[in-house]
């Protein structure tokens, strides 16, 4: 007999306005309890320091998780010069001081370097696994790893504050996987001295932008029930807005959801032009639902995931 499922069926995003002091792993367990859902994730992992937008993903909308992840996130954060940290952010410990405090001058000329297309040395305390383990549990035991660099897509890096000698704010526009940690231990490292972030927040991840977030201490209201807080959702379509979208036919949409191929012959004038018709991915709709995400390869529409069951 199969498991029976607790809490309801919903789907679609909560946008959260994440609080300081809390992981995204419980940040998304607070607002699964609080909407009572069966199934929730998240759209990109904030630091316990870090505050900001984090896309909660509820039922069917975890299957575009990984969608909303390759989107360009937008961060603003401020190092602190002098001191660097074992985490590269303010709750980690002292390890090395330096008396070196760089000018304005210094940091705008060093900024051009960790732009574009960069190699990048993660934190030691992060996510990443290195031989089954998580790097942070490596570290916390007393032996963190040595992580090789990796690539990293820098949009735009620019200083946007200046409070004092020992700090500046930047604002960054990435790529995924870009750990703004490393950006401000890394710069710290060019300009001569060492540092860490103390403040890092969040104002975008691709579609999703602060002005849709929703504060935690609204979620965690006890005056707001289950239902109330359900009408905060996005709709699922609302991660994939910027995938060039094809509708599809009842026929053709349970053949697609059936793992079939349709040639693009049979969509000749339906299919949009902003799609790539070298292996570009579109997001399939059906009866004005999004039904999957598919690619054009080789003259077929081929599925590649399937979002909701063809009703």
């Amino acid at each position: 007999m199969a498991r029976q499922k607790h809490g309801r069926k919903l789907d679609g995003w909560l946008v959260l306005d994440k609080p300081q002091g809390i992981t995204s792993t419980q940040a998304v367990n607070k607002v699964k309890r609080a909407l009572d859902a069966q199934k929730a994730g998240h759209g990109g992992t904030l630091d316990p320091l870090a505050t900001g937008i984090l896309p909660i993903a509820l039922g069917a909308a975890t299957k575009t998780v990984p969608y909303v992840m390759d989107g360009t996130k937008l961060y603003h954060f401020t190092i602190k010069f002098g001191e660097a940290r074992d985490t590269d952010d303010a709750e980690g410990a002292v390890t090395q001081t330096s008396a070196v405090r760089p000018g304005e001058a210094q940091i705008m000329a060093a900024l051009p370097a960790f732009r574009g297309l960069i190699m990048q040395v993660p934190p030691a305390y992060s996510a990443i696994k290195v031989e089954g383990e998580r790097a942070y549990d490596l570290a916390r035991a007393g032996a963190p790893p040595a992580l090789p660099p990796r690539p990293a897509q820098v949009d735009r890096f620019e200083m946007i504050g200046r409070p004092d000698a020992d700090s500046a704010m930047f604002e960054v526009e990435s790529g995924k996987g870009v750990y703004m940690r490393s950006l401000a231990r890394d710069l710290s490292r060019a300009l001569g001295t060492v540092g860490h972030i103390t403040v890092l927040r969040r104002l975008r991840v691709g579609p999703f932008t602060l002005e849709m977030a929703v504060p935690m201490d609204r979620i965690l209201d006890p005056g707001h029930t289950p239902a109330h807080l359900a009408e905060l959702l996005s709709p699922i379509e609302t991660a994939l807005d910027d995938i060039p979208a094809l509708a599809l036919t009842a026929s053709e949409a349970h053949a697609l959801s059936q793992g079939q191929a349709i040639s693009l012959v049979a969509l000749m004038g339906r299919i949009p032009e902003a799609a790539n018709p070298d292996g570009g991915l579109v997001r399939v709709l059906a009866a004005g639902r999004v039904l999957a995400l598919a690619r054009l390869v080789d003259g077929w529409l081929t599925p590649e995931r399937l979002i909701q069951q063809f009703s």
